[in-house]
């Protein structure tokens, strides 16, 4: 019988349907990333912790909520592994964990400002009303 963390972990990389054991842990997707300096793990970790089943510091992580979901990983990745989707499938993962979103659409507003780029408007709308 399987435990309850490789249930997680199948269930994480089915949702994501990325292939984490093509990462060669370059680094390129990371690299790239424009919220790098705001993640406690970086896309390659999330790739790599998934992969290990490595994943309960990353369902209490703010790194979550810190991806902008804006694919530059996916792009620059060159086996195609595709981290944004790993992060994507591990935050659905803790919000049905928790039974709640992080936020909801009236709580948006009050993180606005005029130099928030709209891309990241619209993620958050995407991906806190799940």
């Amino acid at each position: 019988m399987k435990s309850k963390n490789e249930l997680l972990r199948e269930n994480i990389i089915r949702t994501s349907g990325a292939d984490v054991k093509k990462c060669m842990k370059c680094g390129k997707c990371s690299g790239t990333c424009p919220s790098y300096d705001e993640m406690e793990y970086h896309p390659h970790q999330f790739v790599y912790m998934v992969e290990t089943g490595d994943i309960e510091p990353l369902l209490n992580s703010e790194s979550l909520y810190k991806c902008l979901t804006c694919f530059a990983c996916v792009d620059r990745c060159p086996r195609g592994v595709q981290p944004a989707k790993v992060v994507e499938a591990v935050r659905l993962a803790a919000i049905r964990q928790q039974g709640k979103n992080r936020l909801t659409p009236d709580g948006v507003e009050k993180y606005l400002d005029d130099e928030i780029p709209q891309q990241a408007i619209v993620s958050a709308f995407r991906k806190y009303t799940k």
